[in-house]
């Protein structure tokens, strides 16, 4: 059983960012147990991140970030956390999926979501490289380039409708041919997108992952020289947020004290899993701020229980 100061579940960039602030105050044994999945490890070149206007991968990032971390004396753990448990006032205790236990007196939470990628053939190569999933990260990238949506029903009409205002070349291939309400294929229309309801058997793509085109089941090509996805579904790692006694929202995203990030005694969250701008600054940002009042609380638990 490893015991620690704090607990980062989560090894993505809200996580690290958490894991450098908390090194950084020489204080604290810390530990982040990361599984070494996420959204940030298929993302191949964030173009809004200060300071790489030429992009940066998002596995570059971690490293770097990971790099930074332990230079301050945060451990890391390979590991996913399957179970979490509030043993006292101030103890939780994680179980992972090594059958390790863990105890800590504060936990950060930074599990985030996992975006429904269907497997057509072709279409993981191209994510994060020209094809792209949040319009706030990337819309940029699509300016005035022809554009294919892969999506599914109104997720994908939504999306569309967004997308529009970035380029007036746009083809929304509703791949799960699921239903759009009239009111939306109304406005789609008189917006100017282009609907087709169709199953994709391919994304085409040059070497370097650079997508052209898709090839749909009957045989026809569409060319495209960027793309997005929208396929609704997506899934937020909210489980452990839940069984330490935190507050979830509808659409499963974890509730928190947004000037703290503290979802539920002891614990924090930052990054995709709570709600809000799905971005990689704005985790980024909130696992500082997490980490910050982790340090208070841990601060406090020292004059209080020596």
């Amino acid at each position: 059983m490893r015991e620690v100061d704090c607990i980062i579940v989560g090894g993505g960039l809200a996580g690290l960012q958490a894991a450098i602030q908390l090194g950084r105050y020489s204080a604290h044994q810390i530990l982040v147990v990361d599984a070494g999945e996420g959204r940030s490890t298929r993302c191949r070149t964030y173009h809004n991140i200060l300071g790489y206007p030429d992009g940066i991968s998002g596995k570059e990032l971690r490293a770097r970030g990971r790099m930074q971390a332990e230079g301050t004396g945060v451990q890391f753990e390979q590991d996913r956390i399957i179970e979490a448990v509030r043993m006292s006032e101030e103890r939780i205790r994680l179980k992972g999926s090594s059958g390790t236990i863990y105890e800590t007196k504060t936990v950060l939470l930074a599990t985030g979501l996992s975006d429904r990628v269907p497997d057509i053939p072709g279409l993981k190569p191209t994510l994060g490289r020209t094809v792209y999933v949040c319009p706030d990260c990337d819309g940029y990238e699509i300016q005035g380039q022809r554009t294919i949506l892969l999506g599914a029903g109104e997720a994908g009409a939504n999306m569309a409708m967004i997308l529009i205002e970035r380029t007036d070349d746009l083809l929304y291939i509703n791949h799960d041919q699921t239903p759009i309400s009239a009111d939306l294929h109304r406005q789609m229309k008189q917006a100017g997108v282009r609907y087709l309801k169709a199953a994709v058997q391919e994304v085409q793509q040059m070497e370097d992952g650079h997508i052209t085109g898709v090839l749909t089941e009957d045989g026809q090509i569409y060319e495209s020289e960027r793309g997005f996805i929208a396929f609704g579904g997506n899934r937020v790692h909210y489980e452990l947020a839940e069984q330490l006694g935190a507050v979830i929202a509808d659409n499963k995203h974890v509730e928190a004290n947004p000037r703290s990030m503290q979802a539920a005694p002891l614990v924090w969250i930052a990054g995709d899993l709570g709600l809000h701008a799905e971005q990689a600054t704005v985790a980024m940002g909130e696992g500082s701020i997490a980490a910050i009042w982790i340090h208070k609380e841990l601060q406090l638990m020292k004059k209080r229980y020596g």
